[in-house]
């Protein structure tokens, strides 16, 4: 498709919703298959799906990934195979709906970062909205009860899915210094790191006698998170921070909860508390208040 044809918009909202089913698959493969057996199982298709479409790439840009294998293999591990662990692992103890709020606090990781990492400029309408996200993603973690925060008496998920966001804005931050190879290079030199990691995370899950194999419920949940999660998801994001930068790209992060809360009442039947409903306010109230800033700021 020609490039002006591709909406930015468009592309951040469908790695939302493929994210968002994420969440749920996840939240689906609980007590089917074991986490780090799962993370394993999805980039181990993913990285066989995407071999034959990208080699011919891989080829044509060894050089440049040569130079830069160490600093790629990196992002790999961290953002794909310990975020997806981590992620898997949370979906334990916490609801699918917690797990796609607390998502939203990505793009305040990814400001942060970049502010004092590189001095980027922002809005004060930005500076708003990422509040506003912090208010929400905070009233998730403590499941409407913000004295919970002072006592740090987390739910082991919530706070699970608290270090998962710092791995994946470290990643989203880190993608500004990859090389520029094609995209289909990107993902198979990403995926295959993120394999070999999650290799060694399922052997730590296997030594402690904890891997669960998978029964039809939690085959079909790695399937579909090794082709929308993986491949489809991860490759239009690092196409949509190319598009508009990574401050403003991972604030469509913010609209993964908004259809994760809905996907997870539909299909696992979880129920929606008023502080939910309370926190995806306060989140779409933060991504559009940056957006605009954003623009605004630009122009």
């Amino acid at each position: 498709m020609p490039r002006s044809l591709v909406h930015p918009y468009l592309v951040l909202t469908t790695v939302a919703l493929l994210w968002a089913g994420n969440a749920i698959a996840g939240k689906l493969a609980a007590g089917h298959i074991s986490p780090m057996l799962l993370t394993l199982i999805r980039w181990f298709l993913a990285t066989v799906l995407v071999a034959p479409f990208a080699l011919p790439h891989v080829r044509a840009d060894f050089q440049a990934i040569r130079a830069r294998l160490a600093y790629l293999f990196l992002l790999g591990v961290v953002g794909f195979a310990s975020f997806n662990a981590i992620f898997y692992l949370a979906a334990n103890f916490t609801t699918a709906i917690n797990i796609t709020i607390e998502q939203s606090a990505m793009p305040l990781v990814v400001f942060v970062a970049n502010f004092f990492l590189f001095r980027t400029a922002v809005a004060r309408l930005q500076i708003l909205g990422f509040a506003l996200t912090l208010v929400g993603v905070l009233l998730t973690t403590a499941n409407g009860d913000l004295s919970t925060l002072l006592s740090l008496d987390l739910n082991r998920g919530d706070a699970l899915m608290v270090l998962a966001v710092l791995f994946y804005g470290g990643y989203t931050v880190a993608l500004r210094f990859k090389p520029q190879i094609h995209w289909l290079s990107i993902i198979f030199v990403l995926s295959s790191a993120s394999l070999v990691a999650s290799f060694a995370y399922a052997a730590i899950e296997f030594a402690l006698g904890l891997t669960r194999l998978p029964d039809f419920q939690g085959g079909a949940a790695a399937l579909y998170t090794a082709i929308f999660p993986s491949l489809i998801a991860q490759t239009l994001y690092i196409r949509g921070v190319e598009m508009i930068g990574p401050n403003r790209a991972n604030l469509f992060i913010n609209l993964v909860p908004v259809f994760g809360a809905l996907l997870a009442v539909m299909i696992v039947g979880e129920k929606l508390h008023p502080f939910h409903v309370v926190a995806l306010v306060c989140v779409l109230g933060g991504i559009t208040l940056a957006e605009r800033g954003a623009r605004r700021h630009r122009n």
